[in-house]
């Protein structure tokens, strides 16, 4: 059967035309009835039919009113008969959940914490300010106009703000999952040790210490779940601090290079260059002119 989505409304990274934001309305379960492990945050919301979610060592049942949030790389998969919705994709390059935590209070509730669920009933009186703000975020793509990322921005703010809001007052955090606990405690320890140590630790054999594992267990059940290498996480960490760094600040390259715990900044600038292919100056340079 053909996919049935309508074409993206998209919006590009200036620095490298990458995907920044998009939009896409689905369906059916298409999309996702394939394990997914995509690069960036999406937020997905069914508002026709029903079906099955598989995330984080669980199974959940869906249906209208469901809205599910995946951060980048983490595995998932729908299926289900009659499923429609919408998809909003955004890369952390164009909204950052950890930069704007204080204002969003988002991370480690919507996204990045495997020990809560990935899903949010809508409640029924909140349907039509979520159907507002996609409709608007929606106009936005289609139209661009005068400060379109900051709008677009504002847009997503509102929404991860009262969608936050909703999953707090519903109370519906759940505890660790009861399979594969040993894995997945590894899992959530391991996360949280490149969030404290990413400054000063940046091998893999460093976190496998942490943990009392091997190196080689440490990579097999990171690659199982995330389909990445410890090292790939522990580089996108330290990426992203840089890129927060490179952007938001004018500290010196130098300075960025030390506080992320490179002994200069030739082996700092060498590093990210062979991350994400452009160099620290090239990224702050084409980032603050696009984008201000």
């Amino acid at each position: 059967m053909a996919t049935t989505t309508t074409p993206a409304f998209e919006i590009k990274n200036p620095v490298d035309g990458s995907m920044g934001f998009r939009m896409i309305h689905f369906e059916d379960n298409s999309p996702f009835k394939e394990l997914q492990r995509v690069g960036y945050f999406s937020i997905i919301w069914i508002y026709e039919g029903e079906g099955l979610l598989k995330a984080d060592f669980t199974e959940y049942n869906i249906a209208a009113g469901t809205m599910l949030f995946f951060a980048p790389f983490q595995p998932f998969m729908v299926t289900g008969e009659h499923v429609k919705g919408v998809m909003l994709n955004f890369h952390h390059d164009f909204f950052c959940v950890i930069k704007h935590h204080k204002e969003v209070a988002c991370d480690g509730i919507l996204f990045n914490n495997i020990s809560q669920t990935p899903l949010v009933n809508i409640p029924p009186e909140e349907t039509s300010m979520i159907r507002l703000l996609i409709t608007q975020v929606e106009n936005e793509l289609q139209v661009a106009g005068l400060a379109q990322h900051d709008l677009l921005i504002s847009y997503l703010k509102i929404l991860l703000i009262n969608v936050t809001r909703i999953k707090v007052s519903q109370d519906t955090v759940k505890p660790a999952p009861t399979e594969q606990t040993g894995e997945s405690d590894a899992l959530l320890q391991f996360k949280a040790y490149i969030d404290k140590y990413f400054r000063e630790k940046h091998s893999a054999g460093e976190y496998a210490d942490l943990l009392h594992m091997t190196v080689k267990n440490l990579g097999r059940i990171v690659r199982e779940y995330y389909g990445r290498t410890p090292t790939d996480m522990i580089t996108e960490r330290i990426i992203v601090e840089a890129k927060r760094d490179l952007y938001l600040t004018s500290k010196p390259i130098k300075e960025i290079a030390y506080d992320l715990g490179f002994k200069d900044e030739y082996h700092f600038s060498r590093y990210f260059k062979n991350a994400i292919n452009t160099s620290p100056q090239a990224y702050r340079n084409s980032l603050k002119k696009a984008w201000n």
